[in-house]
């Protein structure tokens, strides 16, 4: 596996643990359809969430969550509704949120959480 894609399956590992430690469930990781992929799908009380997890080694490129353009918020959206046309699930509350994971070689991962960071 390439490096990145490497950081990137660990990154989605430590945002798995931590929002299930947060006490969301997560229902689906990396669906896949024509127009991209959605990191995770989650149930968070009513509330279902569609999470984008970004993972970097350092910030000099910025930090983890300054990665989510607004063309990627724009194709999230849209892979929402794919992933709720292709799914039976249905909820009150769709949140869209965006977890930026930091790994340390020499130290725990630190873990950036923004709920609800766009509509």
């Amino acid at each position: 596996m390439p490096p990145t894609t490497d950081l990137g399956a660990r990154g989605e590992r430590i945002a798995v643990a931590h929002l299930t430690d947060a006490g969301l469930r997560v229902l689906d990781r990396n669906w896949r359809c024509r127009e991209g992929e959605l990191d995770l799908v989650a149930r968070d009380g009513d509330a279902l969430v569609f999470c984008e997890v970004k993972t970097r080694r350092g910030t000099g490129y910025g930090h983890p969550v300054e990665a989510v353009t607004p063309a990627k918020r724009r194709r999230i959206r849209v892979l929402a509704q794919r992933w709720l046309a292709a799914h039976d699930e249905h909820a009150p509350v769709v949140r869209f949120d965006v977890v930026g994971v930091l790994v340390h070689p020499d130290r725990p991962a630190v873990v950036t959480h923004l709920r609800g960071a766009f509509s």
